[in-house]
């Protein structure tokens, strides 16, 4: 079953709320060989500005996974998750995440395209504080592989 156009500017419900552990900052940043003190030292974080711990630039796509999830899982799309391959990445950050923001997402497609047999499906996730003010937004294409011949 091929990936389904009229997916695009279809809009999911948000996730439920991500509490942004220090210990979770910690893990991935070790993860990511990221050994800035700002990731790993809350005094060092303190002293450059921020509340906690600061994440990775990455580390929004722990939050962006809940939302790629509903996608995957949506009836009618047609996404068989065994032919996706992560296309691209970016993200588009309001400010940094830091340990103790409760985080929440929102999955919007934006495009969903038919090249050479595959599909290309990109999905923007809008992440927000508790407050409800923009963080950060996680865009990411999925190619969906076409049947083999």
């Amino acid at each position: 079953m091929p990936v389904n156009p009229s997916l695009t500017e279809r809009a999911f419900p948000p996730t439920a709320p991500y509490l942004v552990g220090r210990e979770k900052v910690r893990e991935f940043a070790r993860a990511v060989l990221a050994t800035a003190p700002i990731h790993h030292d809350p005094e060092a974080a303190r002293a450059a500005g921020f509340a906690d711990v600061v994440a990775p630039p990455t580390f929004p796509v722990v939050v962006q996974e809940a939302t790629l999830a509903q996608l995957l899982a949506e009836p009618d799309g047609g996404i068989d998750f065994s032919r996706v391959v992560h296309g691209e990445q970016r993200f588009d950050y309001a400010r940094p995440v830091v340990a103790g923001d409760e985080l929440t997402a929102t999955l919007r497609v934006t495009s969903v395209k038919s090249l050479g047999g595959n599909s290309m499906v990109t999905a923007e996730s809008s992440i927000v504080d508790a407050d409800g003010a923009p963080v950060v937004t996680a865009v990411s294409t999925l190619v969906v592989r076409g049947v083999d011949v």
